[in-house]
């Protein structure tokens, strides 16, 4: 599995690490990478001694790691699997046989197909922004920030990534779509991590959903600008019936009667820049998907 490499973020998994890389070697793959955020254990010892290649990402967080990472690997193909123990390297190969059938160059593994064992308020987290991306993308994935993917060198090379954090999961999946990278995804099984959990459902869990948000708004205008829009008009249309009720009973609200008409205008002007976008978006889709087909005729 030479055109293959097993890329592993990791920042404090001692417990894991040493297993994952003999499960890996023992399924054929010895081109093995560990980028490390800095462990404070034995983390990159125990890597080394398998004799993996090791790396000491710059910077932090996961995002951080894997774009770097990126950067370093030369691999027609690259699997991405966290260091945590929740994932199988024997299923790997569920992963590469859609890139090698020629069916898609972003491969993700699905943990929700056999159940997977999320705690409560994950599975939920998990829920809404997949149907969030559904929504804001025109893609049904169902499990969008997945830890165990795969990617042909070529996908990886189109993807513009910038995420710093757990993001980057969800921006991997946004700028394929965005990009017409050929996704798929294949049912893998999700174990029990052993110890604590990094994510923080609160403070990670809004800020996946906001890049999903900040990102759709150049590719689906209607959505970004539509859920501003939407969000003045309910203040205008609460503000509003407020002003109602007071004038029913012989009280004029004069300030927050302009203040009722600005939330309303404003409300409007938002979802006419969504349409507006939304056309210029359109018509971008087309002017490019005209040029790649003049350029395969010219082939």
């Amino acid at each position: 599995m030479k055109d293959v490499c097993i890329l592993i973020p990791t920042l404090d998994e001692a417990e894991t690490i040493g297993e994952i890389i003999a499960d890996f070697k023992r399924e054929g793959f010895e081109n093995i990478f560990v980028i490390d955020g800095n462990s404070t254990d034995s983390t990159r010892e125990i890597a080394k001694r398998a004799g993996v290649k090791v790396k000491i990402q710059r910077g932090k967080g996961k995002g951080t790691a894997v774009r770097q990472a990126f950067e370093l690997i030369d691999s027609e193909i690259i699997v991405m699997i966290d260091g945590d123990g929740t994932y199988s390297p024997s299923e790997v190969r569920k992963l590469l046989e859609p890139i090698y059938n020629g069916e898609a160059d972003h491969v993700i593994g699905n943990r929700f197909a056999y159940g997977g064992a999320f705690v409560r308020l994950h599975r939920l987290g998990n829920w809404g922004l997949n149907r969030v991306f559904s929504v804001g993308y025109g893609i049904k994935l169902k499990d969008i920030l997945s830890g165990y993917r795969a990617f042909t060198q070529v996908a990886v090379k189109r993807m513009a990534l910038v995420k710093e954090g757990f993001e980057i999961e969800a921006e991997m999946a946004i700028e394929s779509v965005k990009k017409g990278i050929r996704i798929k995804e294949v049912p893998i099984t999700y174990k029990k991590r052993k110890g604590e959990s990094k994510l923080n459902f609160v403070r990670d869990g809004s800020r996946i959903a906001y890049t999903l948000y900040v990102l759709a708004k150049t590719h689906n205008p209607v959505f970004y600008f539509g859920i501003i829009g939407f969000a003045f008009i309910t203040i205008g249309i609460i503000s509003g019936s407020y002003v109602v009720l007071e004038w029913l009973k012989g009280i004029t609200r004069v300030p927050l009667t302009v203040f009722t008409s600005l939330m309303i205008i404003s409300g409007v002007q938002f979802l006419i820049f969504g349409l507006l976008g939304d056309l210029i978006v359109t018509l971008q889709k087309e002017t490019l998907a005209a040029m790649r087909d003049r350029d395969e005729r010219g082939k």
